[in-house]
């Protein structure tokens, strides 16, 4: 079915727009893996629940948006209002699910260092008696190179002899490792909400940027297949 000149150029837009689409499909399917696997070691640190279903969401919307680019390549070059409906309807959850995201991200970072503060504080009294807790201690301290919550002397503080872990390197004597202290070479001296905070902020901004900068080229794609849509069907009814 023949369309007019200028929905005949917004048809050939739209096509364009899915090649682009499938694009952002796999960025947003990297950046939702990659978010998943850099904060996964640290995502019991928090209780906000963004932090752990922002990534997957991210995950599942970058899949979906290889089949909705499908329909939408198809629907464009056979002209099918049907086809073109349904990539519509798909790209419009596709883009509330992503605004939604977006928002969370600029919002929840607000929160974030609440919220780990107040189960680091919980939980490192725990750290003598509790595989999971000085495994997610010595994971931490190890990999941002810092010591305690708020410095060293929080392990004083809960009578906690300092871990092997504030320290970049053991020293060993007469085949002894010696025990970590501050005057041990490569002993961390900062703490280590200073350094997480910065960490999740960056994976919340990140999250955020990407959601809703995509969000609104995805944007654009509604509204030329909307306008395609429109043309076809008023084709449609002057037959």
């Amino acid at each position: 079915m023949a369309i007019g000149a200028g929905m005949s150029c917004v048809k050939y837009l739209l096509f364009c727009f899915n090649l682009l689409f499938a694009i952002t499909g796999f960025i947003i399917l990297i950046v939702g893996i990659w978010v998943e696997a850099s904060s996964h070691p640290y995502i019991d640190l928090t209780d906000e629940n963004f932090y752990t279903s922002g990534p997957i969401v991210l995950i599942i919307v970058g899949i979906i948006v290889f089949i909705v680019a499908f329909f939408g390549c198809c629907g464009a070059v056979k002209e099918n209002h049907c086809m073109i409906v349904t990539f519509s309807v798909f790209l419009l959850i596709i883009f509330v699910a992503e605004l939604a995201v977006g928002i969370a991200g600029y919002v929840k970072h607000q929160d974030l260092e609440t919220s780990i503060e107040r189960h680091l504080n919980a939980t490192i009294k725990n750290y003598p008696t509790s595989k999971d807790v000085r495994d997610t201690f010595d994971i931490l301290q190890t990999d941002l190179q810092c010591c305690g919550i708020y410095g060293p002397g929080d392990w004083k503080n809960n009578s906690i002899p300092i871990p092997d872990t504030c320290c970049a390197g053991q020293e060993i004597k007469n085949g002894l490792t010696v025990p970590c202290t501050p005057d041990s070479p490569g002993f961390h001296t900062a703490g280590c909400l200073g350094k997480l905070v910065p960490f999740f902020n960056d994976m919340a901004v990140l999250l955020g940027g990407v959601g809703l900068g995509i969000a609104m080229v995805q944007l654009l794609g509604v509204i030329f297949a909307c306008c395609l849509a429109r043309s076809i069907r008023n084709q449609y009814e002057t037959v």
